[in-house]
């Protein structure tokens, strides 16, 4: 990925988004309405292949190319409800640059996509976009482990999400990202309560999600209260939710996050043989998809190894996460 043929854009789509020059009796171009519909459908595409995709980073050129289209019609549009519907688009592909770029640990950039992400979304109206967007944006203070700092920008979310609509899943996803942030502040209680209300998801009927920049559907829960009970030091809730997760038919980069985390388990109950089973075959799945997500998790696994290095087993262990932290 090329960061400097990146950097210029986020701020020309920001200003096109921001100061858009419009008539409100203008009608919708022809062109426009082509644009819409192809940008739309080119947008759903590109997020069922990040979904599939081993690495991730392989998506990036298409999406870069996309943005650039975007941008170009953002620029043009003259038609008020055109600029919201691009605004939209927009919004929903700034999202996936994100994701692209968090994956690969950079979380900067990343950042910025949100941040834009959001901005668009809220020019366009789009409150489950706009949630979705604050939401992603706090997963990087969520791996920085700045817990505190995002949990502001979650209750921002949740409130936005209200205003969304009732038929989607928004208001259940960022409860069950809430749930994290409690669980990283040690507040057990209100991790419970957010993981109850995100469980409220199964109540819905019909389309709960589009699969692009909404995929919440509660099938992630087991894995999610996993994450939840590990932080919280609750091993015995924590191999429950995990043993659970890892009986679904999981992406490998989520089957790789979950093992990363019996790992965890498998060191601090000192249990070498369970140890090197679940890291090995999380170690396998980090190499394969070079998910900078999953690295994040082994790393977490590295620092619990101190207590066991003198087996040459974890030894081994150790120097094999710290060479993919290197290659990463």
């Amino acid at each position: 990925m090329n960061r400097r043929d990146f950097l210029g854009l986020p701020a020309i789509t920001g200003t096109f988004v921001a100061l858009p020059q419009l008539d409100a009796h203008q009608e919708l171009s022809s062109r426009t309405a082509s644009l819409t519909v192809t940008a739309g459908a080119l947008n759903s595409h590109l997020w069922q292949v990040f979904a599939l995709s081993e690495s991730k980073q392989a998506v990036y050129p298409l999406v870069r190319h996309q943005l650039g289209t975007l941008s170009k019609g953002l620029e043009e549009v003259r038609s008020e409800a055109a600029h919201k519907q691009l605004c939209a688009l927009a919004g929903d592909l700034y999202q996936l640059a994100g994701e692209i770029f968090f994956d690969s640990n950079r979380y900067t950039d990343a950042a910025q996509c949100y941040a834009l992400a959001a901005s668009a979304a809220k020019e366009a109206g789009s409150y489950d976009l706009w949630a979705c967007a604050l939401t992603r944006h706090a997963f990087i203070g969520m791996y920085e482990r700045k817990f505190g700092v995002v949990a502001p920008m979650l209750s921002a979310a949740a409130m936005v999400a209200e205003r969304g609509d009732g038929r989607l899943s928004t208001r259940y996803w960022v409860a069950a990202v809430q749930a994290e942030a409690y669980a990283g502040m040690g507040d057990l209680d209100a991790c419970n309560r957010a993981l109850d209300l995100a469980d409220q998801v199964h109540l819905l009927d019909g389309e709960i999600h589009n699969g692009g920049w909404l995929r919440f559907d509660g099938t992630r829960l087991a894995e999610e209260r996993g994450t939840c009970y590990l932080e919280l030091g609750r091993p015995d809730l924590a191999e429950q939710s995990l043993t659970a997760a890892l009986a679904q038919d999981l992406s490998l980069r989520r089957r790789g996050a979950v093992l990363a985390e019996l790992a965890v388990l498998g060191a601090q109950r000192g249990d070498l043989d369970r140890l090197m089973q679940y890291s090995g075959s999380a170690v396998e799945l980090a190499e394969q998809t070079g998910s900078g997500y999953l690295g994040k998790k082994l790393r977490r696994l590295r620092s619990q190894l101190a207590p066991l290095m003198t087996d040459n087993r974890v030894s081994d262990l150790h120097d094999q996460i710290s060479a993919l932290a290197g290659a990463a």
